[in-house]
C-alpha cells in the first residue's frame, strides 16, 4: 500500500496569496501528497523587514486562502511556539504528529539555494525529503549546483509524465519539480496597497476583505 503524505509549505506569508495557492496544488497534484500544511512562521529567521503583519494577522489571512481547500490546512505550529521559527524544528514536530506519512517539504528554487544558511541543514537534509519548485524566471537547473557534491546522487527530477512512486520517494530525497507558477509576490501586494491599488485576482477575496477591514500594510 501506498505511504500516506504530507507536505509543508512553509513561509511568512505576508500575505498568503493565489500564487502560492497554485504552487502548492500543482505540487500536490504532481507528488500525491494528500494534505497540505500551510505553516506561517512566528519569526522568520531570514527575513527583517517592518513591513511584516502579526503572526496573528498572518495566520488568520492563511486560514482564510485555504478553508475552501480540503486538501489544505492552516497550522499554527511555529505561531504557537512563540519563538524564532526553524525548519529542523517544524520538521520534527510534523512527524511526530503525522507518524505514518511521509513528510516532505515544500519549498521555491530561491529558497532552496540558501539551504546552507539554514539552522542545522546537513541534518534537516538527512531527516526530511524535499520538493522543489520552479519560480518565474528561475528554473531549477541551481539546485544541483548549491549543495556538495555528496547529495548529487539524492536528486530526482520529477517529470510531467512521471508520478512520484514509493520506490522513487525510497530512492531520493531531492525531488525538482518544475510547475506552471504565478508571477504573483507578497512584496508587490504590499507595494499595491500602500499605494490604494486593487489587489484582486492576486489574492483571495477573503483575504482582501481581511486587508482591507485590518489596513494591514498601509502607511
Amino acid at each position: 500500500m501506498p505511504k500516506d503524505r504530507v507536505g509543508i509549505l512553509g513561509g511568512t506569508f505576508n500575505p498568503v496569496h493565489n500564487g502560492h495557492l497554485h504552487a502548492a496544488e500543482e505540487v500536490r497534484r504532481r507528488a500525491g501528497l494528500r494534505r497540505v500544511l500551510f505553516i506561517p512562521s512566528y519569526i522568520p529567521p531570514h527575513k527583517q523587514s517592518t513591513e511584516i503583519a502579526s503572526p496573528e494577522d498572518r495566520f488568520a489571512m492563511v486560514r482564510l486562502a485555504v478553508k475552501d481547500h480540503p486538501a489544505f490546512e492552516a497550522s499554527p505550529i511555529e505561531i504557537d511556539a512563540r519563538e524564532t521559527s526553524y525548519s529542523i524544528i517544524t520538521l520534527n514536530k510534523v512527524k511526530s504528529l503525522y507518524e505514518a506519512s511521509r513528510v516532505l517539504f515544500i519549498l521555491g528554487i530561491d529558497a532552496f539555494v540558501e539551504i546552507e544558511t539554514w539552522r542545522s541543514y546537513r541534518e534537516l537534509l538527512a531527516q526530511g525529503q524535499f520538493i522543489v519548485m520552479s519560480r518565474p524566471g528561475q528554473g531549477l537547473d541551481r539546485a544541483r549546483r548549491v549543495l556538495p557534491g555528496e547529495y548529487a546522487s539524492a536528486i530526482f527530477d520529477v517529470p510531467e509524465s512521471q508520478p512520484l512512486t514509493d520506490e522513487l520517494a525510497d530512492r531520493y530525497r531531492i525531488f525538482l519539480v518544475p510547475i506552471e507558477a504565478l508571477d504573483i509576490s507578497s512584496t508587490d501586494i504590499r507595494r499595491r496597497v500602500r499605494q490604494g491599488r486593487p489587489v484582486a485576482g492576486l489574492v483571495p477575496e477573503a483575504v482582501d476583505f481581511y486587508i482591507q477591514k485590518k489596513r494591514l500594510y498601509q502607511e
